[in-house]
Order: structure tokens, then sequence, then C-alpha cells
């Protein structure tokens, strides 16, 4: 099992203090990442916690899955790898913008 886990369904309000001191219960918590938007800083409203062991893990997941935290029931499970991200998204090559960088304005 991996050690980090994933953390849904927080409110605004909860804080990686809050999460770490929580989540310490169940084991030695190694870090906390709350999501935030890059322009705004508010809480996309999940995060991530890695703990030092599998068993702590295992713990927190138990103790703390449909838990109710600041008023919300949380979701915490274990965190699936990154995707990797190969740059082209398929579709149409080239452009951008407004008309997919084809020429002119008006109707198609």
């Amino acid at each position: 099992m991996n050690k980090k886990l994933y953390v849904g369904n927080l409110t605004e309000k909860v804080s990686e203090d809050h999460l770490r001191s929580n989540f310490s219960e169940a084991g030695k918590v190694i870090s906390v990442t709350i999501i935030r938007d890059k322009f705004t800083q508010q809480s996309k409203g999940f995060g991530f916690i890695e703990m030092e062991t599998e068993d702590g893990a295992e713990k927190a997941i138990s103790m703390f899955n449909k838990g109710v935290l600041d008023g919300n029931t949380i979701e915490v499970n274990e965190a699936k790898p990154k995707k990797e991200s190969g740059g082209f998204r398929g579709g149409r090559p080239g452009g951008g913008g407004f008309r997919g960088g084809r020429p002119g304005g008006g109707r198609y």
C-alpha cells in the first residue's frame, strides 16, 4: 500500500495544521498538502497526507474515512499515482484561441 493518502470533501476552513493534528493520532505524519486554486489560494476541497508507515496509513483510512470533519463527511483513501502528461491531448493539432487557430472570424 502507498503511504500517501487522498483526503476529499474538505471545507475551506480546514488547514494543513488541522489535518496534521488529526491524522497524527493514526501515526507519524510526514507531510500535509491542501490543494489550492493558484489565483485565489482558496482550498479546492481536497489534499494529500503522507504517513511515515503503511500501518499508519491503513489506520488513518480506517479511523477517518467517512468521518466528519468541520461538518463534512470526508473521504480518505490511498492516493493514486499522478498520471503522466504527454503534452498533446488529441483532437486537432495547432492553434488555440476561440476558433482553434483557423483564420477568419465570421460564422461557420
